[in-house]
């Protein structure tokens, strides 16, 4: 396979990046796929999970960043995953959707997020490389009580805008407990999760098509 450049990105914080992006390269870490993950955040989160990751699993190398970009991958990565800090805008995100094939946006109910994300896509759909379809984005509906209002205002919200929704993860402590361990939902036996499993497969499926056609 050709090699798949993946960003998760949202100004806001707390919108479930880390979530996203430390799941997602557990699951291509299983897959046998030569996975990095990297962390724009001057924090370093993503390398602090990395380190808590128990050596028995599917590896996944850190991709270093430095104030002038992620450093240059190794020529049998096959994925890469850069999470991003709150507040991603300027220069510093118009230098990292040039370097990405896919661009995923964690979202969640709140008015607050929504003002966030509407303003935050507003600046992704003026891009000339999305207008022309060479950079994919995505949406995921994070953290998601399907049965509430917020959840139905969340869907209208996203129902007006021209990029796609490719997932929904339901609210559950399990991300949270998982996190401080360096684990992720696919180091768990899938049958005792398969609920949980279920919701991520519209999203690789995505990720799979579209970065088929980059």
């Amino acid at each position: 396979m050709s090699l798949q450049k993946i960003l998760i990105a949202n100004p806001k914080g707390g919108s479930g990046k880390s979530t996203l992006a430390t799941n997602l390269a557990g699951w291509f870490a299983w897959q046998g796929l030569q996975t990095m993950l990297g962390d724009v955040d001057r924090q370093q989160s993503c390398r602090r999970w990395l380190s808590l990751r128990p050596d028995n699993l599917p590896s996944i190398r850190g991709w270093d960043i430095s104030d002038e970009g992620p450093a240059k991958l190794p020529k049998n990565t096959d994925i890469a995953i850069l999470d991003s800090p709150a507040g991603l805008h300027g220069k510093k995100l118009d230098y990292l959707l040039d370097q990405i094939d896919q661009l995923i946006v964690p979202v969640q109910s709140s008015q607050f997020d929504l003002w966030a994300v509407g303003d935050f896509l507003d600046k992704i759909e003026s891009i000339k490389a999305v207008r022309k379809g060479k950079l994919k984005v995505g949406l995921v509906a994070m953290r998601q009580n399907t049965r509430t209002q917020s959840h139905r205002v969340l869907s209208e919200f996203l129902s007006s805008r021209d990029v796609p929704l490719i997932g929904t993860i339901r609210d559950t402590q399990l991300y949270l407990q998982t996190l401080p361990k360096g684990i992720t939902l696919f180091d768990l036996p899938a049958q005792r999760f398969s609920r949980d499993r279920e919701q991520w497969q519209s999203i690789l499926t995505w990720l799979k098509q579209t970065g088929e056609t980059a």
